[in-house]
């Protein structure tokens, strides 16, 4: 008992106790300088005081979960923020919604089309959970087929790869048509999976295109492409080519046919350093 008493008055004494500290006042240059050396390519000085703080942002709750500047795409209640087409093609008429939504998930209902997003996106930052069919006795490309269409037109493979041999670039996390995932992270059919995904679009001049789409991608967390250049929009038994379209365009999941279910899909804007 003596040793806590005495523990208690030395922590209060030297200030190392459980007070809690008052706000400090800033010392000099921790708001920054004005005298220090120009960055390189850079309109701002190492440390520079006029520099903008970057916007708060609070992150989700658990992983996975949307941060506050996330919208959300599909909550597990409705596909309000959803349009379908005919098929994978963006410009393909349009027809009813009609994908199940239920227990808080969406599955592909075969023969009624694509879905896109109402709203369109550039470079974005995108979550998205999925889950291929447990009961689906198809092998290759027929099993567990779907896919995310960055901008209606590049595509990250939907497919159950977990004991399912199919080609390289036509599995689970493949670029598809381009390249192959790095590693194959595939969980068993019937368990909840996770793409994150960093998107550039690309940049065009006119009907020249003067930088391609690149993109980054963890599948369950694990990293399976890495600022990895698109080649060129989805294609089959083709090379993929680019043609000129607008800085932002809708997000699309893929109709195979397959019984693929989502949920929970959140995607950011992303702006450049400095941007408020």
């Amino acid at each position: 008992m003596k040793l806590l008493v005495l523990s208690t008055v030395v922590g209060l004494v030297c200030g190392c106790g459980f007070a809690q500290p008052g706000p400090a006042t800033p010392k000099s240059g921790d708001l920054g300088y004005d005298d220090t050396p120009m960055l390189p390519n850079q309109p701002w000085r190492v440390h520079d005081i006029r520099r903008p703080r970057p916007p708060k942002v609070k992150p989700g709750a658990q992983p996975g979960d949307p941060p506050s500047d996330a919208i959300i795409l599909f909550d597990g209640k409705d596909l309000s923020k959803w349009t379908a087409r005919q098929n994978d093609n963006i410009n393909s008429p349009e027809r009813p919604v009609a994908w199940k939504v239920e227990n808080g998930y969406m599955e592909v209902v075969p023969k009624t089309g694509t879905l896109f997003t109402k709203e369109k996106f550039g470079d974005c930052q995108l979550h998205i959970e999925w889950m291929t069919p447990p009961d689906d006795t198809d092998r290759g490309q027929m099993k567990g087929n779907s896919g995310i269409f960055l901008m209606g037109r590049y595509e990250i493979q939907v497919l159950d790869s977990y004991e399912n041999e199919t080609y390289a670039d036509g599995q689970a996390g493949a670029i598809y048509g381009q390249f192959p995932p790095m590693v194959n992270a595939s969980r068993k059919p019937g368990e909840w999976q996770s793409y994150d995904i960093f998107f550039e679009a690309p940049k065009f001049e006119g009907d020249k295109l003067v930088k391609p789409a690149y993109v980054t991608v963890l599948h369950n967390g694990v990293l399976i492409h890495h600022h990895q250049a698109f080649i060129g929009r989805m294609a089959h038994r083709a090379v993929g080519t680019y043609a000129p379209h607008g800085p932002e365009e809708p997000l699309g999941l893929q109709n195979h046919g397959d019984r693929v279910r989502y949920r929970n899909i959140w995607i950011r804007r992303l702006k450049p350093y400095d941007a408020q």
